[in-house]
């Protein structure tokens, strides 16, 4: 049996509850939450009570994550976990093949041939920091074409990004159910389990593992109250359970790096009812509310960010993800796609859909590129020779919808990174055609 019987939602987001980190309260049958504490001597309605805290207790007010559930079963009724098969994923120290301080890029992984749920379809690209001590990230790759249906994974090293990029994704997590396409992405917290539900025959698409501070909204500074991405565009599901039993129950668990696996005897998302701010959500990618110069110059693609997870340095992100959507374009003198640039920070870029401003072609849908600390950057020869050249009249950059994971340390790329057929050995030459103009 399962079911959602909240009631009180927007119309215009049927499932859901809108804000971000907000402090929700849901129940998929009337009188699952308890009233006026936390944890009664007995639960309402048989319910076993179990908080799940995502920060430290003494964490300051406004980073202070946690959620109280109330479950048919307590998350402990498990046979001890094995070691299982690493199969793709990868983690920390990332040593596996020296790091090249060359640009890289790929084109798309290839939907598998085979029946591959998303899991055994999941595949690390690169990483950095170390998640022992909660920083750095890593980066991973998924195409699929099966759904996961008794088996469920999660991740005790961080939180999970979700960016679809082919066909449209169910998320069934403990504390309700995530729709998620081509044009949103989703954010699953660290420790709760979830299984993915293919809603297409196949998907593809890119996950950042987070294992420093939690991503939040950025900052606006001198931006002021409103812009990029607003608060009340977040939507995290309500309470949705799924009560069965009687069979087996596969939970994958990723820790410290390597999985584990164990059975259960019944659905691990058996969540009647919750309240708390730890919880997964989702984004429209569409609402990003973008800002752009309308003078002169290219700002700095620190403008673009959706959401941050900050570092211990004030100002210096463990990882952003930063977003490149449909803009007008109207500076005027000036060079408008992205500049030549070396950087401190390091930039990993993957395509959602249409083209990318600043690269004619070679980066597709579904591919990604690499650039570390200092490499050098910037548009191809043929984008560089048509925007130096362009009509500087209004444009309207559209059918487009780019991202980037920019991150503190560098991204040390996996072996499969450095030896599958899809990185790009030919990159470099996009630029070795730009012309010598220089005129004394």
């Amino acid at each position: 049996m399962s079911g959602s019987k909240s009631g009180g939602v927007p119309l215009h987001h049927p499932g859901y509850q809108s804000g971000f980190g907000n402090e929700f309260a849901t129940e998929a049958h009337a009188g699952a939450l308890p009233v006026g504490q936390n944890a009664p001597q007995k639960a309402p309605l048989g319910l076993y009570t179990e908080q799940l805290s995502g920060s430290p207790f003494t964490a300051p007010r406004h980073l202070n994550r946690r959620t109280w559930t109330y479950r048919i079963r307590p998350s402990v009724m498990h046979p001890p976990f094995r070691r299982a098969d690493n199969r793709m994923v990868r983690a920390t120290p990332f040593d596996e093949v020296e790091t090249t301080p060359s640009q890289l890029r790929w084109d798309p992984m290839p939907v598998p041939s085979q029946p591959t749920d998303w899991l055994d379809g999941l595949t690390t690209l690169a990483g950095n920091g170390d998640l022992t001590m909660h920083s750095g990230c890593a980066i991973h790759l998924y195409a699929a074409n099966k759904s996961m249906t008794d088996r469920f994974f999660y991740s005790a090293d961080g939180e999970l990004l979700f960016v679809p990029q082919l066909g449209a994704l169910k998320l069934h997590t403990e504390l309700g159910i995530i729709d998620i396409a081509n044009g949103e992405i989703a954010v699953i917290p660290r420790g709760i389990k979830f299984r993915v539900e293919l809603a297409d025959k196949e998907a593809r698409g890119y996950v950042l593992e987070n294992f420093g501070q939690p991503l939040r909204l950025p900052d606006l500074g001198p931006i002021g109250a409103n812009g990029l991405a607003n608060t009340r565009d977040f939507l995290t599901p309500v309470a949705a359970y799924d009560d069965r039993d009687g069979a087996k129950f596969e939970v994958v668990a990723k820790f410290l790096g390597n999985l584990w696996t164990t059975e259960f005897d019944h659905s691990p998302l058996d969540v009647v009812g919750w309240h708390g701010n730890y919880a997964p959500y989702k984004y429209d990618l569409n609402n990003f509310n973008c800002i752009n110069s309308v003078s002169f110059d290219h700002p700095d693609p620190s403008i673009y960010t959706v959401l941050t997870s900050p570092s211990e340095l004030p100002g210096t992100a463990n990882v952003d993800f930063a977003l490149f959507p449909p803009r007008w374009m109207v500076a005027e003198h000036t060079f408008r796609p992205p500049w030549f640039h070396r950087n401190f920070m390091n930039e990993f870029m993957g395509l959602i859909q249409g083209e990318y401003d600043a690269k004619a072609e070679g980066f597709v849908p579904g591919g990604a590129s690499l650039h570390n600390c200092m490499s050098g950057h910037g548009p191809d020869a043929e984008t560089f020779e048509r925007a130096s050249n362009a009509e500087l009249k209004p444009v309207k950059l559209d059918g487009t919808l780019a991202f980037m994971f920019e991150t503190r340390f560098a991204c040390r790329p996996t072996k499969f990174a450095m030896d599958t057929a899809q990185l790009q050995h030919e990159y470099y030459e996009c630029w070795q055609t730009l012309k010598k103009v220089f005129r004394a």
